[in-house]
């Protein structure tokens, strides 16, 4: 493996410093900018009552596509446009009810420049983020914002470093004040992510992944120790229900408590399994969320709990593994 000598990794190092230097001083003076309109923005975003159409091209183009992601992701239905793919047909895609942020730098971008007359004769708004206050991009739309930057990080000032970062900060800004403005919420943002982490903890409900009908052990409270045991073995969760003539669950019988009773008893063979178990056992609504039962068998240390509804009555058992399965833990 090759390693970098010495003077050219210091010289590395001080390229990375100044370029995070220079990105960092833009978007202080970014901040410092903001006003009037980006609130007229933010505004038109929430007035809209169609999609928010994000259109760039080149890298300005890529920074649109996060834009877009960001914005449908927080509460505000979103997709990109490919600004050249736009003028040979794509337009089609724009409703009046839509409205349209257009990303250029320099603000002289034909392709934008050629599409905002058709959406105009539409009645879409245009919001343009720029470089340029006084381009044509940023007369023709509705609102304009300033997304200037002093230098780019590249030595050369050519390749989009600091004006890039600061139109994707700018788009974050945007998305962010629209979600806090529309109240979105954690369960919000679970339902647009329900593949995540996130959605998994906020969506899954235990009866999603409990164990059903003949999957949970449970046995009457007149069974004999072993008949329990059997139960036990069958079903493989390491204990089970024990249930009333009514179906409802009054005790539950574990390993642990087959170790508790042999310690008090020794002799264990005529005893029922009433004798045996524990009363009252914890138990937990189908409609209560997977994550809420994960505390509790945690704060609990127990490896089962059993699923019940508002009489009592037994429809089904967690184990702390299904929970592992499912990802919820």
């Amino acid at each position: 493996m090759s390693t970098i000598p010495q003077d050219q990794s210091a010289a590395a190092l001080a390229s990375a410093r100044q370029t995070l230097q220079i990105e960092a001083d833009a978007l202080i003076a970014l901040r410092e900018r903001l006003g009037g309109e980006f609130t007229a923005a933010v505004r038109l975003m929430l007035a809209c009552r169609g999609r928010i159409v994000v259109c760039g091209l080149g890298k300005t183009g890529h920074i649109a596509r996060k834009i877009a992601a960001t914005l449908a992701s927080t509460g505000s239905p979103s997709f990109f446009l490919h600004a050249a793919e736009a003028v040979h047909g794509d337009l089609g895609m724009v409703s009046p009810e839509d409205l349209l942020i257009a990303l250029s730098y320099s603000g002289t971008g034909q392709e934008l420049l050629t599409i905002l007359p058709a959406v105009h004769r539409i009645g879409v708004k245009v919001i343009a983020i720029t470089g340029a206050p006084q381009s044509e991009l940023a007369r023709l739309a509705d609102v304009h914002i300033d997304a200037s930057v002093a230098q780019e990080a590249c030595p050369l000032n050519l390749a989009p470093t600091a004006s890039t970062t600061a139109a994707l900060a700018l788009g974050d800004a945007l998305a962010v004040a629209c979600l806090q403005a529309r109240g979105f919420g954690a369960d919000d943002f679970a339902r647009s992510h329900p593949g995540g982490s996130l959605g998994r903890r906020l969506l899954t409900r235990v009866a999603d992944i409990m164990r059903r009908d003949a999957a949970v052990p449970a046995v009457s409270e007149t069974a004999t120790i072993f008949a329990a045991l059997e139960e036990i073995s069958r079903k493989g969760m390491g204990m089970t229900a024990v249930l009333d003539a009514q179906g409802r669950a009054i005790g539950i019988f574990t390993d642990g408590d087959l170790r508790r009773l042999i310690e008090r008893e020794g002799d264990i063979r005529g005893l029922t399994i009433a004798q045996g178990m524990s009363r009252n056992p914890r138990h937990i609504a189908p409609d209560a969320l997977a994550v809420d039962a994960a505390v509790i068998m945690d704060n609990g240390r127990l490896n089962q709990m059993l699923v019940a509804n508002d009489q009592g009555r037994l429809i089904g058992a967690l184990h702390m593994h299904d929970l592992m399965a499912a990802k919820v833990i």
